[in-house]
C-alpha cells in the first residue's frame, strides 16, 4: 500500500465502502480527530455515512476504534469548553481502514474454510 504524502494520512476502503467511493484508498489532511472522520467523508461522498459508515468497523494503524464513542467525547469536551487528552487523533502517516461488516464476515468465512 502506498505511503501517505507529507501532512496526510491514508484511508483504505473495503467492500461496499470502496464501491461507494469508487476508490480503494486516498490521502486526507492530518491531523484529524477521529470523531470528525465521518463528517469529512460525508462532505466528500454525500450519503456515505447513512448508507455505509454507520455499520462499518474502523481501524487506525490496524487497531479497531469506536468512532461513536469518540464523537461523544468530542461533544462532551465542546460542551464544557475544555480539552481532553484521551481523544483519538489521526496523525500524519497513520493508516485508517473502513471495513464494512460484509467484508469482515466474508473474510471470516474464508478463514473458516481453510481449517
Amino acid at each position: 500500500m502506498a505511503q501517505a504524502p507529507t501532512g496526510t494520512f491514508q484511508v483504505h476502503y473495503f467492500a461496499s465502502a470502496s464501491s461507494y467511493t469508487n476508490r480503494q484508498s486516498e490521502s486526507l489532511p492530518a491531523p484529524l480527530p477521529l470523531a470528525k472522520l465521518f463528517d469529512v467523508l460525508e462532505s466528500k461522498y454525500p450519503g456515505i455515512e447513512a448508507k455505509v459508515l454507520t455499520s462499518c468497523g474502523v481501524s487506525v494503524n490496524v487497531e479497531y476504534v469506536d468512532v461513536e464513542e469518540e464523537k461523544l467525547k468530542l461533544r462532551d469536551m465542546e460542551a464544557q469548553d475544555g480539552q481532553r487528552s484521551d481523544l483519538v487523533i489521526i496523525k500524519e502517516g497513520d493508516e485508517v481502514a473502513i471495513i464494512p461488516p460484509d467484508y469482515i464476515l466474508g473474510s471470516y468465512c474464508v478463514r473458516l474454510q481453510h481449517y
